[in-house]
């Protein structure tokens, strides 16, 4: 089971200094999806799987900090 099999829907997203990033609409292939109600944007947001640390009590917690995270979101160019 990898590390993403264990994001549940509605989790919150933590960078690594503790900064809420957003919350997880769901997990599509290697990337996180965020709702669109925890971002600024009326849009999807994505996080790469890839700077996910650990997945503990509901939270996933990012290798990254919260504002370098934010910055590397993927988001797509069709929606």
């Amino acid at each position: 089971m990898s590390i993403l099999d264990q994001i549940k829907e509605h989790a919150e997203v933590i960078g690594a200094d503790g900064v809420h990033v957003g919350t997880v609409d769901a997990v599509e292939g290697n990337r996180i999806k965020l709702t669109k109600q925890s971002t600024t944007h009326d849009h999807h947001h994505y996080i790469d799987g890839g700077l996910v640390a650990t997945v503990e009590d509901g939270t996933v917690r990012l290798s990254a900090n919260g504002d370098v995270a934010v910055t590397l979101e993927d988001e797509p160019d069709d929606e």
